[in-house]
């Protein structure tokens, strides 16, 4: 049924300016980290608010779930997705980015398949502000 519902978009995607079908190839590493190197990004889930990163040199990051602490962490290419750890999450996170008109779309690769969609939402130079216990002096 996915096949065949691919096999009717794809005409469509090709008369649309080449924009959904280059959409739909995953950025590589290369791409992803001159897209995302000194930003902080806001992804939404279905329209809401569902957490921030920061990308710093050296491909680390800094992750919060929105209202949520600060966990760091590194990203690193693995076969065609972008995979993160975090010293608080014991497995890691590999994710498919897409560039899209609007800004990125991650597409979580779990051992089931693809789930979790994010948007996202905002693109900014600011830094993460992270709050918790372990903030400040």
């Amino acid at each position: 049924m996915r096949n065949a519902l691919f096999a009717a978009l794809l005409p469509a995607a090709m008369l649309a300016g080449g924009t959904a079908l280059h959409a739909d190839t995953p950025l590589d590493a290369e791409s992803f980290e001159r897209y995302t190197s000194g930003y902080t990004l806001t992804f939404t889930f279905e329209g809401v608010p569902y957490g921030m990163e920061q990308y710093l040199p050296g491909r680390r990051v800094i992750w919060a779930f929105m209202g949520e602490e600060c966990e760091e962490g590194i990203w690193y290419p693995r076969d065609d997705m972008i995979c993160f750890s975090y010293e608080a999450m014991p497995e890691e996170q590999c994710w498919h980015f897409h560039r899209t008109e609007r800004g990125l779309r991650a597409i979580f690769q779990g051992p089931d398949g693809p789930s979790t969609e994010l948007y996202e939402a905002e693109r900014s130079t600011a830094p993460l502000l992270c709050e918790g216990p372990n903030v400040g002096v």
